[in-house]
């Protein structure tokens, strides 16, 4: 099944939390935090939104960091995605 995304929004696909610190601590399931770095899965068409034209600066397979508490997650066949808005997106990780 594929998520086609309306507007200016990105599916996300969040990339799995530490497990270790920096300096070799395992961490329990309770005390990771989610990342905020995420793998585009597919992007929506642009066009124009809330009447300003937006050109989508994202593509599929791009890393990005969006904001915290951006998006709304999906469960969808047993994978998680979140779905955010080009804005919510912080940064291209190349």
């Amino acid at each position: 099944m594929n998520l086609v995304p309306l507007g200016d929004r990105v599916v996300l696909r969040q990339l799995e939390a530490e497990e270790m610190t920096k300096s070799g601590i395992v961490l329990p399931n309770q005390a990771k935090e989610k990342p905020q770095e995420a793998e585009v899965v597919s992007v929506g068409p642009g066009g124009i939104v809330d009447g300003k034209e937006v050109k989508m600066e994202v593509k599929a397979g791009d890393k990005v960091i969006y904001s915290k508490y951006a998006g709304t997650e999906v469960k969808l066949e047993g994978e998680e995605f979140i779905i955010v808005r080009q804005n919510d997106i912080l940064a291209i990780v190349q």
